[in-house]
C-alpha cells in the first residue's frame, strides 16, 4: 500500500499525491472544528480564518522565492516562515500550530520526500508547526521578532531529530564518524538561520515594522 503512493525514488505517485490533498482538507476542517469545540469564545471567526488562509497562501508563495537551495533538502526562501509567524502573532499558540500544520502539509505536497512516516512527521508535521510556539510571545514587547526566534529554533529542532533518526543512514560510507554528531544541527540551522537574519532585517526597517503592526490591529480588532 506504501508503494501505491510513495514511487522509487521517495516522491508522491498521483496516487499520493491525491490523498495527501484529501488528507489535508480533512485535517484542516477537523482541526478548524475541534479548535472551536471547547466554548463559543475560542471559535474562530471569519475574519480570523481568512486572515489565516491569507498568511498561509502568503508564505507558500514565497517559499517559491528560493535566495538558496540546500543539497539535501531545505532553502532559504524570501521570508515564508514570517506568515505564519504572524498568524500566532496575531491569535496566539493554538492558531499558530493549526496554521503551521496546514502550511506543513502544503509544503509535502509541494516537495515530497518520504522515508518514513516518522520522517514526514519530524519534516513536515512537527517541523512546520512548532512554528506556531510564536504566540507565546505575542503580547511582549518586541513580540513578533521574539516568536520569530523561538519559531525557528523550535522547526530546526524538529528536522535537525528527523537528521538523527533517518537522514544520516543515508549518508555515504565516507562521511566522517566525528561529525555525525553534529551534521544534522548544523544542516538544518545553516539555511534556518540565514532566512531568520535576513526577515529580522526585513521587519526591523521602520516602515516595515510600521505596517506590521497595522495589519496585527486590523486582525485582532
Amino acid at each position: 500500500m506504501f508503494s501505491f503512493l510513495v514511487n522509487a525514488e521517495g516522491g508522491l505517485t498521483a496516487a499520493g499525491y491525491a490523498a495527501c490533498v484529501a488528507a489535508g482538507i480533512m485535517l484542516f476542517l477537523l482541526a478548524i472544528y475541534f479548535a472551536g469545540k471547547s466554548s463559543e469564545k475560542n471559535r474562530m471567526s471569519t475574519k480570523q480564518l481568512i486572515f489565516c488562509a491569507a498568511s498561509m497562501a502568503l508564505a507558500f508563495v514565497t517559499s517559491y522565492i528560493k535566495i538558496f537551495e540546500m543539497p539535501w533538502g531545505g532553502s532559504v526562501t524570501l521570508c515564508s516562515m514570517l506568515f505564519i509567524v504572524m498568524a500566532a502573532n496575531w491569535y496566539g499558540v493554538k492558531t499558530g500550530v493549526l496554521v503551521g500544520l496546514a502550511y506543513g502539509i502544503l509544503q509535502f505536497i509541494q516537495e515530497p520526500y518520504v522515508l518514513s512516516f516518522f520522517q514526514v512527521c519530524c519534516d513536515y508535521v512537527l517541523a512546520f508547526a512548532a512554528l506556531g510556539v510564536a504566540g507565546f510571545f505575542a503580547r511582549s514587547p518586541k513580540g513578533l521578532i521574539k516568536g520569530y526566534a523561538a519559531a525557528v529554533l523550535a522547526r530546526g529542532a524538529f528536522h535537525a531529530l528527523g537528521g538523527y533518526l533517518y537522514w544520516m543512514s543515508y549518508m555515504p560510507d565516507t562521511f566522517p564518524q566525528s561529525l555525525k554528531g553534529v551534521y544534522p544541527i548544523v544542516y538544518n540551522y545553516s539555511f534556518l538561520l540565514v532566512e531568520a537574519l535576513i526577515t529580522a532585517a526585513v521587519i526591523s526597517v521602520p516602515a516595515v515594522a510600521s505596517a506590521l503592526n497595522q495589519v496585527k490591529r486590523t486582525a485582532v480588532s
